[in-house]
């Protein structure tokens, strides 16, 4: 369920084990291009994507009754943060309304997407066993959480250890076995929540320490030092450090995201991951401290921000990828344009950028201030 950045590539590598894979997808638009065999995931090349769907090992529909016909229902959908920073879970969820009353005896129903521990078994087990059918026994759920690096090929869908916890042993079993046939490495815990929380700590670990240098670079730069000379020396100690690098902030899905799921969560434990919330300060801070920065080099050589050309190099999260979700780059050029700066950008990734009235340019840092 959902043919987006986990659900295309995760289609295609069951498929290639020889399994026959259904993608449900509301959004007629990515139908009709699956249907061409035309891929809008960069990890996906469309002549794969077209060798499937001609062979009928892939097909895809919007049609929610098929599900009653699937041997295992693999929820693939987002989970973004409100405007309050709480989770939304209303996609996921609505999608669960839909799975239960065509829930079939002996299908194992799995989601993939990031939440906070507890999802899996507090929110999706009432629903499903809604209608008399009991997990463990009679159906089978579990949580295995989606480990994505968009424009990756060292590690990919296929090969990325696979982590799996279900709500009763038999469940976990059941996931186990059907991610064997597609899937290098499978690795099972004792409980979804341990899955849940593994996704979360996987992020959080690199929210925090991408904060970290994000805060040394802030200080480098008062003290005039090199900060990506610091951060290479240090890297050539071979134990005990590991090598971040800092940023304009944070961007993808995930990591400027993620985090708040478990901050949200704690609450009811009465706790607060007080590392977790700084390190989000921090890194969504970083926009605003760049166009400080912006203006403060603009002034050393007499000219205002308001009416300067600057032109971003880059504007999807992260380097040689189209997705823009997230991306810092994306909210500098707000500030930089709330300034009145005559703002472009170059990425030859990312041909257009219509909610900022944006095209990709040349690069052309001479005719830029």
């Amino acid at each position: 369920m959902g043919a987006g950045y986990v659900g295309l590539p995760l289609a295609q590598v069951f498929a290639d084990a020889g399994n026959a894979v259904l993608l449900v997808e509301s959004n007629p638009e990515k139908i009709a291009s699956v249907e061409r065999g035309e891929s809008y995931i960069r990890d996906v090349e469309s002549s794969d994507l077209k060798r499937l769907v001609e062979a009928g090992s892939i097909e895809i529909t919007s049609d929610y009754d098929a599900l009653k016909g699937a041997e295992a229902i693999l929820i693939a959908l987002q989970t973004p943060l409100s405007a309050q920073r709480e989770p939304d879970l209303s996609i996921v969820l609505g999608a669960v309304e839909d799975i239960a009353p065509r829930l079939q005896k002996g299908q194992l129903v799995v989601l993939e997407s990031t939440t906070y521990p507890g999802t899996t078994r507090e929110r999706l087990l009432p629903v499903l066993e809604r209608g008399g059918l009991k997990a463990g026994e009679d159906f089978y759920l579990a949580f295995s959480p989606e480990r994505v690096d968009p424009g990756r090929e060292d590690w990919t869908t296929k090969n990325t250890p696979k982590i799996v916890g279900g709500i009763t042993p038999a469940c976990t079993e059941r996931a186990v076995e059907l991610y064997r046939r597609a899937i290098d490495t499978v690795h099972p815990v004792s409980s979804p929540e341990a899955a849940e929380l593994t996704k979360l700590l996987e992020n959080i670990f690199r929210s925090v320490n991408i904060a970290l240098v994000n805060e040394l670079a802030q200080l480098c730069d008062r003290m005039r030092i090199d900060v990506w000379e610091v951060v290479g020396a240090a890297a050539t100690k071979p134990f005990g450090f590991m090598s971040f690098q800092p940023g304009p902030g944070l961007g993808g899905h995930c990591m400027p995201i993620d985090p708040f799921y478990l901050t949200w969560k704690a609450r009811e434990y009465d706790f607060y991951t007080e590392f977790i919330e700084l390190a989000g300060k921090v890194n969504e801070n970083m926009p605003w401290w760049c166009l400080g920065k912006i203006a403060r080099a603009l002034n050393g050589d007499e000219k205002a921000l308001k009416g300067s050309k600057v032109q971003i190099v880059g504007v999807a999260y992260k380097a040689d990828i189209d997705d823009t979700r997230e991306s810092p780059a994306l909210k500098l050029i707000e500030l930089l344009q709330g300034e009145g700066a005559d703002v472009t950008y170059h990425d030859e990734f990312v041909a257009e950028l219509p909610e900022y009235g944006l095209s990709s340019t040349g690069l052309d840092p001479a005719g830029s201030d």
